[in-house]
């Protein structure tokens, strides 16, 4: 009996033992339990608030369709279109690998690049951004789980090469990355919708948020550029650099009384609709972002100058030393020997040696100052990106070859659009315009919002030196000038020839097979609607303005003006005669 009771006292104790460890390990894990829930509830709260809601709620975006360009008649130049997209939700993806290999094939993508992404861990990601119609149609049929399509816009150039360095062009993400479509971005791209939208576990939208921003369309464009007048100096320009087998080539058209820009071309041309098979090189707007050394049509600002300072007439004579002109330690060379002659002939012959003589009686402060006026050394503020301001050193930086050389244009660098305004300044009164690519934004209904108007940045000259520089000009088209190949049957032309050598980048020495060759003017030269631009680079075969850029001049004044209606001018013969007072005859070519 004892023995009995002795043993029901050792189990009754072990059963409480066994009790009490397990409400210790019960403690234990209750403990654990609440402090878990504390920390996660109290220290964590914020993180895993964030992290659940980011599971069931997602942002979605819907871009505003981006604002075309249009050409000064509203013709469209830049669009957007409509296009599909191809993308993955991964975590739906039954089978990455055999989606993988069916995606790759049908839409001709590296099977290996498609595979990492199915297996990302996001819950979007991109299979083919702007897929073709037919890829579209092809991945529809597969019915790929995972798989779905969202609708973009694409931007579309339907000129294709047309003013395309001035417009240039869009990434896949619809910015602009060149051209207006950069310096207008801002304006162009508009405001998106954004909004909230809530999602259960298997993707489906159960709640939407209204959207927290309304969307806005972008502004549309409307350009100076005429197309047609674009398309007339982007041939007359192609066929020139193709016929002297020329390194490339510039041209400008330009309304002298209000800075408008109605054509600015460049040879070679690109494609902005497959921007990305063209080097950078052939894509910038190299008429604003590049300079030169424009050779002697800068005589004509030297010639304004003289005719401002007050101590030259046109026909105020200096001698022109047989050619050859000896300085110091530097010699000046003209192509034709030449004694005295006359300001205006100095123009028309395009004589180095008169030039540099000129530029030292009036000075070189005096020169250095009007070159500043006409717009040198500065920008002119158009609205493009990447201008320069060019390069014209100060009279104390010059060396006394620098103050020879910048008399006929060396020495110096300019930009083609420099170089057309102030042109343009002379053909104006006198007056220099700021040039412009925009003259209004509007909105989707085409009501504007806002206008851009020609902009007066200064008086140059007077408008009598303007005028008599316009004569000089004039001479210089007319029988025995450098620009004989530059007149208009019907119309008087006053213009310059300009051919200048280029510093070899190997010897940083003027290359004596490397030029520049140029021709800028302005038509009717009495009444002028337009100045025009031509820059050939490295022409073979022929390097002189009056024989490689002047022609081209012709063929762009000729048609613009029969495009613009401009009828031809009446010229009486006592006028014919004092445009054609001089019957020398002349082979060199500016």
């Amino acid at each position: 009996m004892k023995i009995y009771r002795k043993k029901k006292t050792n189990r009754t104790k072990w059963i409480r033992f066994r009790i009490g460890v397990v409400s210790i390990v019960l403690a234990l894990s209750f403990g654990v339990i609440i402090g878990r829930a504390v920390q996660l509830q109290i220290f964590k709260q914020t993180e895993l608030s964030q992290k659940a809601i980011s599971q069931y709620k997602t942002a979605l975006h819907r871009m505003p369709r981006r604002g075309t360009i249009y050409d000064r008649n509203h013709r469209e130049l830049a669009v957007s279109i409509s296009i599909t997209s191809i993308y993955a939700h991964p975590k739906q993806v039954l089978s990455q690998k055999r989606t993988a290999t069916t995606l790759a094939r049908a839409l001709n993508l590296e099977q290996q690049l498609l595979s990492e992404r199915l297996s990302s861990d996001k819950g979007f990601v991109w299979i083919k951004r702007h897929a073709t119609p037919r890829e579209v149609s092809a991945i529809r049929k597969l019915d790929l789980d995972g798989i779905d399509f969202v609708a973009e816009s694409k931007r579309f150039y339907p000129m294709k090469t047309l003013a395309a360095q001035v417009i240039g062009f869009c990434g896949i993400d619809g910015k602009g990355l060149e051209g207006l479509e950069y310096y207008y971005n801002r304006f162009l791209s508009g405001q998106g919708t954004k909004w909230t939208v809530f999602k259960d576990a298997l993707g489906r939208s159960f709640n939407a948020q209204k959207p927290l921003t309304e969307s806005q369309n972008g502004y549309n464009l409307v350009l100076t550029i005429d197309k047609n007048i674009q398309h007339i100096t982007q041939t007359a320009l192609s066929e020139a650099v193709k016929k002297f087998s020329a390194k490339s080539g510039m041209a400008l058209v330009m309304e002298p009384h209000t800075g408008a820009m109605l054509a600015i071309a460049h040879a070679p041309e690109f494609n902005p609709n497959i921007f990305a098979q063209y080097e950078p090189q052939s894509r910038r707007n190299r008429a604003i972002t590049d300079c030169f050394e424009p050779g002697s049509t800068f005589k004509i600002f030297l010639g304004a100058a003289a005719l401002e300072s007050g101590l030259c007439t046109r026909n105020t004579e200096f001698d022109c030393e047989d050619g050859r002109y000896k300085i110091g330690n530097s010699v000046v060379h003209d192509v034709h020997s030449r004694g005295v002659l006359s300001l205006q002939d100095i123009i028309k012959y395009s004589s180095n040696i008169g030039a540099a003589k000129i530029g030292n009686r009036i000075g070189e402060e005096y020169l250095f100052d009007r070159l500043k006026a006409f717009g040198f050394g500065t920008r002119a503020g158009i609205d493009c990106p990447g201008e320069t301001p060019g390069s014209v050193l100060a009279p104390e930086d010059w060396s006394d070859m620098d103050a020879l050389a910048i008399c006929f244009g060396q020495s110096v660098a300019v930009s083609a659009l420099q170089l057309a305004t102030a042109v343009s300044a002379i053909a104006n009164d006198g007056v220099l315009m700021k040039p412009y690519l925009v003259q209004a934004m509007t909105d989707q209904n085409g009501r504007i919002v806002k206008a851009f108007q020609p902009t007066r940045i200064r008086r140059v000259i007077s408008s009598e030196t303007a005028k008599t520089m316009g004569l000089m000009l004039e001479r210089v088209v007319a029988k025995g000038g450098t620009g004989q190949k530059a007149a208009l049957s019907g119309y008087t032309v006053a213009g310059k020839t300009g051919t200048a050598q280029k510093v070899d980048s190997q010897t940083n020495r003027y290359a004596t097979d490397k030029h520049i060759a140029n021709f800028v003017g302005f038509v009717p030269a009495r009444d002028p609607a337009i100045a025009i631009l031509v820059v050939v680079d490295e022409p073979r075969k022929q390097c002189y303005g009056g024989i490689v850029a002047a022609p081209v001049f012709s063929q762009i004044a000729k048609e613009s003006l029969q495009y613009l209606k401009i009828p031809p001018e009446l010229i009486t013969p006592k006028e014919t005669d004092s445009i054609r007072a001089s019957t020398e005859t002349s082979t060199w070519a500016g």
